[in-house]
């Protein structure tokens, strides 16, 4: 009877699970068994990414009364990425667009939405990567609107957009042709008649994210899913936040590489000593990634150039770091990582694309060198 107290006792003394401590149990119970079929493109994850908004996953980082703090939904996405890359890159679309809803000034539209993309109740993505590129002079806009009445028509077309079903929703931009240099920021509809989902070609990882082709047609945008009416300076608001966020993904990865370097230490380790990178590098690299992600995530309003370079630069040290790690994971497993069924050829799929995923390496290159 006095041990059944005492045990009563310590649990009512021990701390409640943390929300990222949540995802990692989702992750490893719930999530592990449907890794490969997300990679392969079988399945869409719709009722994890739906579960993991249960446990306050996606909310997190939204404003509280001014500051926000983006530490824990970086933890989160982490630990997705620990498990499998391409639910993690979801987690950032999903994690992306309530940032976008968050951040605007358009209360009709965070009244409506804010709740219920926070809890996972309604799921999206972010398609800001046409945008994003020709911010940098790398691209031109996609999609051309002009002002009616109640609101603005949209036409044109996006290659890909992830996290996307034909009940969900996603951040985008276009450019007004009725008043050429302004730019506006917009909720799409996926269950609009004039927005067409189409399929793309299978990929090299990560198929099952929900990644699509988007087409407007003469879609009318009423003025209740404007974002922003001068997008510009709303994405230099979120900027920092869209490329932090994204952090998640490379340290959940690297995470996951070091552990198999270590899984096949025991057997080959007395060769794999002779591997120029080993596990010791990339936990050093790791614990220094982490702890500037978190320093930049408590601070992403920060407006000074300074910060805003320490953001592109951790990402781009993040992209270059990911592909080193899994490259090392691939040469220390040896034959059996060459196996389909073994994850390290799947984790070198997925870091190429933390590499190339909108800002890309050489789009980053490009940021910090001004041009």
């Amino acid at each position: 009877m006095g041990s059944l107290a005492l045990s009563r006792v310590e649990a009512l003394d021990r701390p409640a699970p943390s929300i990222s401590d949540e995802v990692a149990r989702i992750a490893r119970q719930e999530l592990a068994p449907l890794a490969s079929g997300i990679d392969a493109g079988t399945i869409y994850p719709a009722e994890l990414l739906r579960s993991l908004g249960k446990v306050g996953a996606w909310r997190s980082h939204v404003p509280q009364e001014g500051p926000a703090d983006l530490r824990c939904a970086i933890q989160s996405i982490a630990a997705l990425g620990e498990v499998c890359g391409a639910t993690a890159f979801m987690a950032w679309c999903q994690n992306t667009l309530v940032w976008y809803v968050a951040n605007s000034n358009n209360l009709k539209l965070a009244q409506r939405f804010g709740d219920d993309f926070s809890s996972g109740a309604r799921l999206g993505g972010t398609g800001l990567s046409n945008p994003m590129k020709t911010f940098f002079g790398i691209e031109k806009f996609k999609l051309k609107g002009r002002k009616v009445e109640g609101g603005y028509v949209v036409k044109g077309a996006l290659p890909w957009v992830s996290n996307l079903g034909p009940d969900h929703f996603f951040g985008t931009i276009f450019e007004r042709e009725d008043e050429p240099g302004s730019i506006v920021m917009f909720l799409a509809d996926c269950a609009d008649p004039a927005v067409t989902l189409q399929p793309c070609k299978p990929f090299l990882a990560m198929d099952g994210t929900g990644t699509y082709g988007v087409q407007f047609r003469e879609l009318f945008v009423p003025d209740e899913l404007i974002l922003a009416t001068t997008a510009a300076a709303f994405v230099k608001k979120i900027r920092a936040g869209f490329i932090l966020l994204q952090v998640g993904m490379g340290l959940g990865l690297i995470k996951d590489c070091i552990q198999i370097m270590d899984e096949v230490h025991p057997p080959l380790g007395h060769v794999n000593r002779y591997l120029p990178q080993q596990p010791t590098q990339f936990r050093e690299l790791h614990a220094e990634f982490e702890k500037e992600a978190m320093a930049l995530a408590a601070d992403p309003y920060n407006a000074e150039d300074s910060y805003w370079r320490r953001v592109i630069a951790l990402r781009l040290r993040l992209g270059d770091a990911s592909v080193a790690a899994a490259h090392a994971a691939m040469l220390h497993c040896g034959a059996r990582g060459y196996l389909k069924s073994h994850r390290a050829q799947r984790r070198l799929r997925e870091a190429y694309f933390v590499a190339i995923v909108t800002p890309a390496t050489k789009q980053l290159r490009k940021m910090l060198a001004g041009d």
